[in-house]
């Protein structure tokens, strides 16, 4: 027990770099920016609703590629009785065309690394 003033010292360090991004953001009153997705003016709507599609659009993806590679099924119905093809490229992309502005924003904020396109061109070609 001689050692109690180095460990409240080490919680005190460890408490204040934890709480640190919130006293920034308290102290200079900006918050990190969230990045708000939006569809481009030309299109109505998405392949599901804008909260389904910011939630889970990985899930979705996940199960439109397994559909499309392990059952050859290449046709989606929303929850609306739309269908849409399912096709990363050809369907999300057309709308979507920006990756930088539109999945790469996104997924920096989030601090995510999608493989999709370990496969998949962009409509550019750029990988």
């Amino acid at each position: 027990m001689y050692d109690t003033g180095k460990i409240m010292t080490g919680l005190a360090a460890v408490l204040v770099m934890l709480t640190l991004p919130f006293w920034y953001s308290a102290a200079t009153g900006k918050a990190v920016e969230k990045h708000d997705p939006v569809l481009p003016k030309t299109e109505k709507k998405c392949v599901e609703s804008r909260q389904y599609m910011r939630d889970s659009h990985m899930d979705l993806l996940n199960r439109w590629r397994d559909a499309v590679v392990r059952e050859d099924r290449h046709t989606y119905v929303s929850q609306d009785g739309t269908r849409y093809e399912m096709s990363l490229t050809n369907t999300c992309m057309k709308c979507h065309v920006e990756r930088a502005q539109f999945c790469d924003k996104c997924h920096t904020y989030m601090g995510e690394s999608p493989f999709c396109w370990d496969c998949h061109l962009d409509r550019k070609g750029v990988l």
